[in-house]
């Protein structure tokens, strides 16, 4: 574009550049024509790049022949600050760099360190405007801050906070290093997972921390046992452990409502349903003996858990008639190293006469907890054991107070699945809202609602497929459980699934018939008692 003056002359106030595909035209003052092909540019840019490329690896092995040698001054101090200024993914350069600052530890006074520390924030802090997803920098500034004669916690919990405004991801784990050494209060993290998620409801990691920070400020306080229900011979004593990650009710009620305006709000967003699923789910199971058979005729112990376990690493001891038991205990299975059942062969004609009785007591010396099991004569097998519904093994206990809200959650959940019949989302959790109110009573409802997530989300049909077998099986050991039999019937259900199978240890029949599974897993070998099987 030109411009002329008073005088007839013309100057070039700007020099358009005219792209077309491979050659790149540009005008000169005079008026002349120089042509440039991209190649050209391409083939300069790679020397260019070459150049810096020889320079860096010279630097490079600068710092690897200084630290081979055990240099620790400031001047490969400078060139690791070189080299990272450009690299900040370097490992092996910020632990050189760590080893020098700890050598200077040990020759510099306090304030001279202080200056260094505060020299070596300010670097990370470039570091960090380049690259903000660098672990090894943000890794680095926490080793600095817990280093430094004097921190400034104030100033790092400030830079989290803007960071995390950005939404930058990478600064959780160090915010927490921050917290922790600062000692900042649980509720005010817990406000400030307010100002993020009101801010915005997509911000999956504050739903994820405010996870982790409820059961510490609210911790669901462990129920005394009522005057009515006393634990029963060779019941194990509660466990301090059961509620250590759950919410007390009253705060629960109250992430039900926050929790509901995010996702009326968008329906789709999914960081808010899967805050919704946590707080539905149930409580970790405490470490316990949940079931000891005994066999009089093949003279054989198998013990169930609460979770797997290495029955030979966690100090399994056998006691019989008051006598200690040198057994060897074996997984069902040799692919099972650990697993939640573990049987043992008791040495031969110990228990065999049927016109003897035997008591038996199995320690969990690491958990400190037994059980005790009666062989009463005549009886040519025993078992004691916490049934599924005794243990609330597939749905919490709920509160009258606690059913009322989640019958209002469902309920508005079906109302926003009727404005948004196709959201995935809503679907999956009115069915977790049904298990967790009635399983079987909402049974028939679950599996339509199965049916039209395959439908609506067909990319992940088989895991809604392993997810109902799952369900249904649940289903059927509390039919099972409540009818007080051990045959275990689920034919042609299309289960894709086997799960749970410790549950089943005492069963005698099972029909897996007409479904869709096309292969039994190691697991299946947990049914000790099995005598027949259609499979």
């Amino acid at each position: 574009m030109e411009t002329f003056g008073a005088s007839g002359g013309h100057r070039d106030v700007a020099r358009p550049r005219i792209v077309f595909r491979d050659v790149i035209f540009s005008r000169t003052e005079h008026g002349r024509l120089k042509i440039k092909t991209t190649a050209q540019q391409e083939e300069e840019r790679m020397k260019e790049l070459e150049k810096k490329m020889k320079l860096y690896v010279a630097a490079r092995d600068v710092c690897f022949s200084k630290r081979k040698e055990g240099v620790l001054d400031e001047e490969a101090l400078l060139l690791t600050q070189q080299l990272l200024s450009s690299n900040p993914d370097f490992s092996t350069l910020w632990n050189y760099r760590r080893e020098i600052l700890m050598h200077l530890e040990t020759v510099r006074e306090e304030d001279d360190l202080q200056k260094i520390f505060e020299s070596e924030l300010s670097f990370l802090e470039s570091c960090l405007k380049q690259k903000p997803k660098s672990y090894g920098s943000w890794h680095h500034r926490g080793w600095v801050s817990a280093r430094m004669p004097r921190p400034d916690w104030a100033r790092e919990l400030s830079l989290c906070d803007r960071c995390l405004s950005l939404d930058e991801l990478h600064c959780w784990d160090y915010r927490r290093v921050v917290v922790k050494m600062s000692g900042v209060a649980v509720d005010q993290e817990l406000r400030f997972t307010d100002r993020l998620i009101g801010s915005n409801f997509s911000n999956y990691s504050s739903w994820h921390y405010r996870s982790t920070l409820l059961p510490l400020l609210h911790p669901e306080s462990p129920e005394p046992p009522s005057p009515d229900h006393q634990p029963g011979r060779g019941s194990p004593p509660p466990s301090p452990q059961t509620n250590a990650h759950r919410v007390c009710e009253e705060q629960l009620l109250k992430e039900y409502e926050l929790v509901q305006n995010a996702f009326f709000t968008d329906p789709n967003d999914q960081s808010a349903w899967f805050y919704y699923r946590w707080l539905l789910g149930r409580a970790e199971r405490e470490d316990m003996i949940s079931c000891v058979y005994v066999s009089r005729e093949e003279e054989r112990v198998a013990v169930g858990f609460s979770k797997p376990v290495h029955a030979q690493s966690v100090g399994l001891m056998l006691v019989l008639d008051g006598q200690p038991q040198r057994v060897e205990w074996r997984s069902v299975h040799p692919r099972l190293r650990h697993s939640p059942v573990w049987v043992c062969d008791l040495p031969p004609a110990t228990i065999s006469d049927i016109g003897n009785e035997h008591n038996l007591t199995v320690h969990w010396t690491e958990k400190h907890t037994h059980r005790d099991c009666a062989l009463y004569n005549g009886r040519t097998e025993s078992w004691c054991r916490d049934s599924a519904t005794d243990q609330e093994l597939f749905r919490s206990e709920l509160s009258v107070e606690k059913t009322s809200v989640l019958q209002s959650e469902l309920t508005s959940c079906n109302q926003l699945q009727e404005l948004e019949p196709l959201n995935k989302w809503c679907l999956l959790t009115i069915i977790l809202l049904m298990r967790a109110l009635d399983p079987l009573g909402y049974e028939k409802e679950t599996l339509a609602h199965f049916q039209t997530l395959k439908e609506v989300d067909s990319m992940r049909s088989a895991y809604y497929g392993d997810l109902c077998s799952k369900f249904m099986i649940e289903n059927t050991i509390l039919k099972m459980e409540y009818a007080e039999v051990r045959v275990f019937s689920i034919s042609d259900k299309k289960l894709s699934t086997l799960c749970h199978l410790d549950q089943l240890l005492l069963v005698t029949h099972i029909n897996l018939s007409s479904n869709e599974l096309r292969r039994l897993p190691p697991q299946f070998s947990m049914l000790q008692c099995l005598e027949v099987g259609e499979l």
